[in-house]
């Protein structure tokens, strides 16, 4: 305990700007500070009393620090630092400033009975401090309460699950990752991310054929009707599940041993942005102790690396219909009404391992052009066997043009088109697409994998058995 004289004296005492090495607190005295002789570099300039900087630093290590235990965590070396030093490094300040502000604390939560019995107290000169760490409990709180009421309550128009999915995503493209890669990324043309591969497995040559012929379609995102439920989409809602690479595209369908996968390449061909989970897992936010609004966002960051996990983490599929019920919500949500807008999620392959992604385009960017075909072109593809080898097969898609139609003179250009034809033309759901195009198949990529075995990666794990009399004392 220092006497009360000598307390008067150190609250007194200034700190000014050009002492302080911690940039978010020198900008802070710069520009709160009063204009008075710094006790510690003579020169006059806005400063804090060391009262007032005591107060920072008691804030800062409330939010940020702990008191390491005396008796738990001393073996040969307590953790953490001493806390003038830890004080010092904190602000950037000199140790004789650090030295003044413990002292204050000391004084504040110190008491004679304490220092009578040798008991260690808050910012006492013998503790030692170190980083207590985040904790975003209130956010994975509110998620599992998100999570149920989904599964359990109201599934649709929840006001509360819009705040929560805006709280947490609102801003999200200004965050970046510890390695510096943004959380939101182009892709386009002119972006690293130029094309995405998708994969559809045939159990059956006619289906096969089919989808040959005519694979802006059949391999593209379905029609809506068709679109069944996904770990990004509701049913009905169709959405363009691809992959950076075939051979992650076919691991993803998992197609049993003797199928038929048909696979190609969908160029990317306007701008989009996509949300990356793997930045995500790694998101940081950088900051100062003294800005009194990082805590919040430090909560946010560990938090939304924990959900980056739980958005990509397998589901067995007879838990998929509940288990997918917030991916979907978080998709709608990003798709609709996020701020940024956004067009996608990347996140890793959990089939594949190494650097394998997927990506889901949104309903919005899900949109495949159609391939120029002449009106009155027949398809057809053929499957015909290449030798006596009974899997060596080829795939041939035939395109018969219809004959070129004689011109008539007087016949008038801007006819009006045949309506009654056009309500029937098998292109007419197609057509009555309004939303943008965004993919181009590569026709020249369409390759067809014929599945010959599977292989798993496992973690093996002996089972241990043992046996042993029963007593008359079991229960």
């Amino acid at each position: 305990m220092t006497d009360y004289d000598d307390i008067d004296e150190l609250r007194a005492k200034r700190l000014c700007y050009k002492c302080i090495g911690e940039e978010y607190l020198k900008a802070e005295v710069r520009r709160k500070g009063q204009r008075g002789q710094c006790s510690y570099c003579g020169q006059s300039a806005r400063s804090y009393t060391i009262e007032d900087m005591a107060e920072r630093i008691e804030t800062v290590f409330k939010q940020h620090f702990r008191r390491t235990d005396l008796e738990t965590d001393y073996q040969w070396e307590r953790d953490g630092e001493p806390v003038v030093w830890a004080i010092a490094e904190t602000a950037g300040i000199s140790e004789e400033a650090a030295q003044d502000i413990q002292a204050i604390l000391d004084d504040k939560h110190g008491s004679f009975e304490a220092a009578k019995s040798g008991e260690e107290t808050e910012f006492c000169s013998e503790s030692y401090y170190e980083e207590s760490g985040i904790d975003d409990y209130m956010w994975q709180e509110q998620w599992g309460d998100f999570e149920q009421s989904l599964k359990t309550e109201a599934r649709f128009f929840s006001r509360a699950a819009a705040e929560l999915l805006s709280s947490i995503f609102g801003g999200i493209d200004k965050m970046s990752s510890t390695d510096d890669r943004p959380l939101v990324i182009d892709a386009g043309q002119q972006a690293k991310m130029k094309a995405l591969y998708r994969a559809r497995v045939f159990q059956f040559d006619e289906k096969l054929k089919e989808a040959l012929c005519r694979p802006d379609r059949h391999l593209g995102s379905p029609p809506s009707l068709l679109a069944i439920a996904g770990r990004m989409n509701a049913h009905g809602i169709s959405v363009f599940y691809g992959a950076t690479d075939p051979v992650t595209a076919i691991a993803e369908v998992r197609p049993p041993v003797g199928s038929q996968v048909a696979v190609a390449r969908f160029g990317i061909i306007r701008p989009l942005r996509l949300l990356d989970l793997t930045a995500l897992r790694a998101v940081t936010e950088p900051g100062s102790y003294f800005d009194p609004e990082w805590t919040a966002r430090l909560e946010r960051a560990k938090f939304l690396r924990s959900l980056s996990q739980s958005i990509a983490r397998p589901v067995m599929p007879d838990d998929e219909a509940l288990e997918y019920l917030s991916t979907q919500a978080i998709a709608d949500f990003l798709a609709t009404e996020n701020e940024p807008l956004l067009d996608g999620i990347v996140f890793p392959s959990v089939q594949t391992t190494g650097d394998s992604l997927n990506v889901v385009l949104f309903h919005k960017a899900a949109r495949v052009e159609a391939m120029d075909i002449p009106e009155g072109t027949e398809l057809d593809a053929d499957k015909s066997q290449m030798s006596g080898d009974q899997d060596d097969f080829e795939y041939t898609v035939w395109e018969e043009l219809p004959p070129e139609k004689p011109s008539r003179k007087g016949d008038e250009e801007d006819r009006w088109p045949d309506v009654a034809k056009f309500v029937e033309s098998e292109r007419h759901a197609y057509d009555m697409d309004l939303r943008e195009v965004a993919l181009r198949i590569d026709l020249q990529s369409v390759k067809v994998h014929i599945v010959q075995s599977s292989q798993f990666q496992c973690d093996v794990r002996d089972v241990r058995r043992y046996r042993r009399k029963k007593s008359d004392n079991d229960f």
